[in-house]
Formats: structure tokens, sequence, C-alpha cells
């Protein structure tokens, strides 16, 4: 059982829905992100997803775009994100990390390297969108294989015929995209959301965790209310691309977790 599955568990048995919060690792700078970071499950954040910057983000809109910028400016490398990872599991041995980002760097440092020393560091599962199933044997069979979840994306447009293939090999939760188009590009309506998460789930015992588009405290909580949890990701890095004290980062951080958790 990975930290991913545990935390699940221990939200099953409370229950209560997942809050999930990505940060792009390095943004503005390593010290800033650390801090960040390590505030998050004291925020009230179930699972950390940890962006991994790279230079071409197809399924980013301006803001995470931005942030990966910053970061790389900064000197953001694959290995001080996963030093990142080594910090919190210094002080916290509990709360999940996924990595999310694109296979460039990951394929330049070396499939079989890379998984090494992610398990080291305590990344517990990866989410990279430019992987579709069809090539499951360039990372996603070698993670599982060395004790990562592999987490897949399904969209408003994976249809039934395309669902089976998306949920093969897909392990730790499933991410659904709530809007066709790119991170912070729209705001998800529960309305629109609910039949596709029941389609996912009749398919699945995975949870399903719905994220794009989730904005405030309120979205969270409807979101919630009909999936196992939610994700936000650009509304976190705008605050930091604000230049925001990393305190009232997390203070936003957990006025969205409480939303999530009133569900």
């Amino acid at each position: 059982m990975t930290r991913i599955d545990a935390k699940f568990a221990q939200l099953a048995a409370e229950g209560r829905k997942a809050f999930v919060a990505y940060v792009m690792a390095g943004d503005p700078d390593y010290d800033t992100s650390r801090d960040v970071v390590l505030g998050l499950p004291g925020a009230g954040v179930d699972i950390i997803e940890l962006g991994l910057p790279f230079t071409d983000p197809m399924a980013d809109g301006e803001t995470i775009q931005l942030a990966g910028q910053r970061a790389l400016a900064s000197g953001q490398t694959l290995e001080k994100t996963l030093q990142i990872a080594r910090e919190l599991r210094a002080v916290d041995d509990t709360t999940p990390i996924v990595m999310m980002g694109y296979y460039n760097p990951i394929y330049s440092r070396g499939v079989e390297r890379f998984l090494v020393e992610a398990r080291e560091a305590g990344i517990d599962g990866l989410i990279v969108v430019d992987l579709p199933p069809e090539e499951d044997s360039e990372l996603c069979l070698p993670a599982q294989a060395a004790g990562l979840n592999f987490i897949r994306l399904a969209t408003p447009t994976t249809d039934d015929a395309r669902l089976p293939k998306v949920l093969t090999n897909t392990s730790g939760f499933v991410y659904y995209v709530s809007i066709t188009g790119i991170t912070g590009a729209a705001t998800a309506q529960a309305a629109d959301v609910q039949p596709e998460v029941a389609r996912i789930k009749a398919k699945t015992d995975l949870p399903v965790i719905v994220g794009f588009g989730i904005k405030t405290p309120e979205g969270a909580e409807q979101i919630a209310g009909i999936a196992d949890g939610v994700v936000v990701g650009s509304a976190i890095v705008a605050e930091i691309g604000k230049g925001r004290p990393v305190a009232d980062v997390l203070a936003f951080v957990k006025d969205l977790a409480d939303g999530a958790h009133r569900a």
C-alpha cells in the first residue's frame, strides 16, 4: 500500500473528501517553494502535487506556464525538485507527494535512475500528462513495478470507448479534468462534472479527484461534494506569483482545504 492508498483509506474511514494542492517546485525560488510545500500539510492539504518545471507545458495555462518560467529562471531542476520532496520527508512521512509534469526531463535523466531517486526522495506517485496509455512501457509499468502509483487523466472528451484504456494500469486515483482546455482557463461546473464522475466511478474502484477550474472555497466544496476530492493548482500558484508572503499563501490554501472538507 502506497502513502496515496493509505491516505484514501484514512479519508474514507473518516468520511472526508480529499483536498489536493498543486504548487510548482522552485517558484519563485527554491527557498520560497520549499517553505510553501513544508507548510501545506498544516494548511489541511491531504496530498501534495509537486510540479516539475518544463519549458513546453502543453496542458497548462498562463498562470502555471509563468510559474514554470520563474522556476526555471531561478535555477530549478529535477534534482532540486526531488530535494524539496526529501526536505518534506525529513519532517513528514505520511503526506503523499505526487510529482506532476512532462516526460522529457524524466527521459533525459533516464527512467531507471529517476525511479530509484524518486522512491528514495519519498515521491509516491506520478502524473505525466504527455504519456498516453499506448506508451505505458515507457514509464507507467516501470513506475508501478518500483512501487509508485501512476495516475492518469480523464477528460470531458474521454468517451466510453476510450475510458477503459485510460483506466488500464492507472493506480492511486483517477484525475478528472473538469473542463476542455488548459489549466486555469474556466470554472468547473458541478452540473457538468457530476455525470462524468459517476460514469468513471461505474468503471473503477479508484477514487476520482476533480481538477482544473476550481478557484474558491465554495467551488471546492461544491465539486468535492460530487467526487472523492478536488485539486486546486492555478489559484494557489497565482497567489505565489503575486509575491504573497508564505503565511498568506498557506492561509489561502487553508480556506480552500476547509471548503473541500466541508463537503
